[in-house]
């Protein structure tokens, strides 16, 4: 790989470490190449993306960009994954693609800046979606007005119960 080659991946992985939430660092050791793909479009599906690069040239893309305190860490293979839609998704598609292989293993990672250890991202994985998270907070919302009806509801319906009683009682 000449210069030019090594300043255009330099410049990609800066790129997207630029625009990303989280970068989780793992072990890739002996995993087979139908593994890294299916592992790459599980990152996609979660909007992000699996960088395979040399580590040298990873401490330089990572210099100066949010992540930067994970550079002094690239060691032996490493595989970056970058994403800026939901740190959360991508946290747990690589927890979740860890423990189902053989081979993989997470090492650390960057969430704004900020160092995240395995323990971590595994509790980060652990965490509710972004999804999940606006459907709670949706049924919240919506549970104060639908509240409020039914208690309305049943202070007419009380209501009525006495008046038909009153009724019944006038009839006999």
């Amino acid at each position: 790989m000449n210069r030019t080659d090594k300043a255009a991946v330099i410049e990609k992985i800066k790129a997207a470490a630029q625009k990303s939430s989280i970068a989780v660092v793992a072990d890739f050791k002996g995993m087979t190449v139908e593994e890294m793909t299916r592992l790459r479009v599980k990152l996609r599906d979660a909007g992000g993306e699996l960088l395979v690069v040399k580590n040298t040239l990873a401490r330089i893309a990572f210099t100066g960009s949010p992540h930067e305190v994970i550079k002094d860490n690239f060691r032996e293979n490493c595989a970056i994954a970058l994403g800026s839609a939901d740190p959360v998704a991508i946290a747990k598609t690589m927890a979740d693609f860890a423990k189902t292989s053989k081979t993989m293993t997470l090492r650390h990672g960057s969430l704004d800046g900020k160092f995240l250890s395995f323990e971590q991202i595994e509790i980060l994985a652990r965490l509710p979606g972004r999804q999940e998270l606006l459907a709670r907070t949706l049924g919240t919302m919506n549970a104060v007005p639908t509240n409020f009806v039914s208690l309305f509801a049943n202070i007419i319906r009380g209501m009525f119960y006495v008046l038909k009683a009153i009724e019944e009682k006038k009839a006999a």
